[in-house]
C-alpha cells in the first residue's frame, strides 16, 4: 500500500466531543507510525529529500548546457559565420549554473554535507559532462536518504 493508510479513530475520544465523528477514518502518510503523527525529524527528512531532488532535477540540464555552449556556441562561432547561438546559449547556461549553485548551497545546509562533497559537486558542474556523473551520484544520495528516512520512521535504526 502506498500514499496514505487508513487509521481507525481513537476508541476513547477526549471529553467535550473533540476527536470528530467515530465513523470518519483518518488519513496519515504511509511512512509514519500508525499511532503517532510525523515527527519533526520526518519533516526535516522531507525538506532534505526535496532539496536533493531539486538539485538532481537541475543537474542534468546544467550538465548538458555547458557542452552545448562550448560546441554550438564557441566552436561554431570560431569555424563559421554562425555567431547568433552564443548569446542565448550563454544566458541559458548562466541561468542554469546559477540555479545549480543555489540548490547546491541549499543541499549543503539541509543535508549537512561535508565541504569536500559540496566542492566535488561544484567541480563536476564546471567540468564539461562532469554534471552527468554528478547526477548519477545525486541519484544514489537521494535513494540512500529515502531509505534512511523510512528506516528512522519505522524505528529500525536510530539515526
Amino acid at each position: 500500500m502506498h500514499g496514505y493508510v487508513h487509521r481507525r479513530p481513537d476508541p476513547d475520544p477526549p471529553p467535550g466531543g473533540a476527536g470528530g465523528d467515530a465513523t470518519m477514518a483518518l488519513l496519515v502518510p504511509a511512512f509514519t507510525s500508525r499511532l503517532a503523527p510525523p515527527t519533526e525529524g520526518a519533516l526535516v527528512d522531507i525538506k532534505t529529500a526535496s532539496a536533493l531532488h531539486r538539485l538532481r532535477l537541475i543537474s542534468l540540464p546544467e550538465a548538458l548546457s555547458f557542452p552545448a555552449l562550448l560546441i554550438f556556441g564557441s566552436l561554431l562561432m570560431r569555424v563559421s559565420d554562425i555567431d547568433f547561438l552564443m548569446p542565448p546559449l550563454g544566458a541559458l547556461h548562466g541561468l542554469l549554473f546559477t540555479i545549480y549553485v543555489v540548490f547546491l548551497l541549499d543541499v549543503w545546509v539541509k543535508a549537512k554535507w561535508p565541504l569536500k562533497r559540496v566542492a566535488l559537486f561544484f567541480l563536476l558542474a564546471v567540468v564539461p559532462f562532469g554534471g552527468l556523473y554528478g547526477e548519477k551520484l545525486l541519484k544514489k544520495y537521494e535513494a540512500d536518504g529515502v531509505i534512511a528516512a523510512r528506516a528512522r520512521a519505522e524505528g529500525t535504526v536510530d539515526a
